[in-house]
């Protein structure tokens, strides 16, 4: 499989997936305005904007867009995608595999060359305190122990050569930053944009901090991961990355960063506002710059499902083995809800699956326990289910917010980044329950010569 995501959009355009925007568009809003409107028709196709305001970039956003997509990449049924993300993440490739001349050689700028401005880096929202990039992912290794990282993270775009940065996950790269700091050592990274999505979702991973992020990654690739050196940094990051900004995360220094329109619907001013120094720009022969279109998008929310789906999944197959499927709606930006089906076969497990949920990610808010009968992709079917199945006196459960670590994003959790949680066991009890209305399979099998007539 390439890990090249050239070749992965060559496949995209030869199925009519892409589109091109021939005319001039401006960095401010435009790209943003049509994805907006793209999303409320409920259309996802690649967009590429060929001629970008002062820039010689085209913009490309869109590609992380689908749930089709990521199964594409990964070779499997979309059905199937969070589960086959669960397995694979976990089959680890330790052994990464060096290009020695990637193409992002092609161009290497630095000292006064320098100049951010050149990228077209996109204002996307007017409560935006300027332009960001929003698709870069990070890397950075462990002072402690070696492991590399990567993972998004929101960059304001400040100077010629300076970008603001937070690390408001308070994950891995926050971890690193701190060990750093408390060293009083800057912490050198690159931020890669341009990325095969198997390596974009990789990265969503959860991975325990003294192992590195590249070896889950290959497991999605099934071969080891391709890399390359940088030239000014002591990382190694994708090859195939369309522009590399080398540099470090300043010790000791913070500035301002925000508000940014985060994946919640809301502008979020909460930030760690550290700050990266770019000492090199190195880009691929006739690059193309990928855009991630911030806010509650498909493609800011897809990618972060997706993977929750999958680490929950995993988390709960230790423990409890009818689980059928997991799902984070849209509704919840992708990371706040979690819908599980299963096969009750004892009582009490629902609230097994509740509380392991729970314990995968402090990001989850509430959990939502449903027998094997319920599809969790058709929301309409979970609130059904809360409708005729729970009686919230003996099914609900509520942990207190000074109990629960949240999500800095989120606007509703208090100073401290905590939040309540709520568990609800929707199931149905093991027996005396109304029986579900159902047709005979041979009736509906029957009736289906009767379908051209409604056409």
């Amino acid at each position: 499989m390439s890990q090249d995501w050239r070749v992965f959009l060559q496949e995209l355009e030869k199925e009519g997936a892409v589109k091109h925007v021939t005319e001039e568009v401006k960095r401010e809003y435009e790209i943003t305005q049509l994805m907006m409107d793209l999303e409320k028709e409920h259309r996802y196709p690649v967009m590429v904007f060929d001629h970008v305001e002062n820039s010689e970039f085209p913009v490309l956003t869109n590609i992380l867009g689908t749930r089709e997509r990521f199964a594409k990449a990964m070779g499997v049924k979309t059905k199937d995608v969070s589960m086959v993300f669960a397995k694979r993440i976990g089959n680890r490739i330790e052994e990464v595999k060096v290009v020695e001349n990637p193409p992002f050689a092609a161009h290497c700028l630095t000292g006064d060359e320098i100049d951010l401005y050149q990228l077209p880096i996109p204002t996307h929202f007017p409560i935006d305190a300027g332009p960001y990039v929003t698709s870069g992912l990070c890397v950075a290794k462990d002072p402690e122990s070696g492991a590399e990282t990567l993972g998004f993270h929101r960059m304001q775009l400040k100077g010629k050569d300076k970008l603001g940065i937070s690390l408001h996950s308070r994950q891995r790269l926050w971890e690193y930053f701190r060990r750093s700091e408390e060293r009083g050592k800057n912490l050198e990274a690159a931020i890669v944009i341009g990325l095969h999505p198997n390596i974009s979702l990789g990265s969503m991973a959860l991975v325990p901090y003294d192992q590195g992020k590249y070896g889950a990654i290959a497991g999605l690739f099934g071969e080891p991961l391709e890399v390359a050196q940088c030239a000014t940094v002591d990382l190694q990051v994708p090859a195939y990355a369309e522009i590399v900004l080398e540099g470090e995360i300043l010790a000791d220094v913070r500035e301002k960063e925000g508000p940014f329109a985060e994946f919640t619907n809301y502008a979020c001013y909460r930030s760690t506002e550290n700050v990266f120094q770019v000492k090199a720009i190195r880009y691929r022969e006739n690059a193309i710059y990928h855009d991630v279109t911030p806010g509650m998008s498909s493609e800011h929310v897809t990618v972060v499902a997706i993977q929750r789906e999958g680490d929950v999944l995993k988390a709960l197959h230790q423990t409890l083995p009818n689980v059928k499927a997991v799902h984070a709606p849209f509704s919840a930006c992708g990371l706040f809800h979690c819908y599980i089906s299963m096969k009750k076969i004892a009582e009490g497990q629902p609230q097994q699956a509740i509380y392991a949920a729970f314990a995968v990610d402090h990001n989850i808010k509430l959990v939502i326990v449903v027998d094997e009968d319920v599809d969790v992709f058709q929301e309409e079917e979970v609130l059904w289910a809360l409708a005729t199945r729970l009686q919230a006196d003996h099914g609900v459960t509520i942990l207190p917010q000074h109990l629960g670590m949240g999500v800095t994003l989120d606007p509703s959790t208090d100073e401290l980044s905590r939040t309540s949680k709520m568990g609800i066991d929707a199931t149905k009890p093991l027996s005396g329950f109304a029986p579900k209305i159902a047709m005979d399979p041979q009736i509906e099998a029957a009736v289906q010569r009767l379908h051209k007539y409604t056409k």
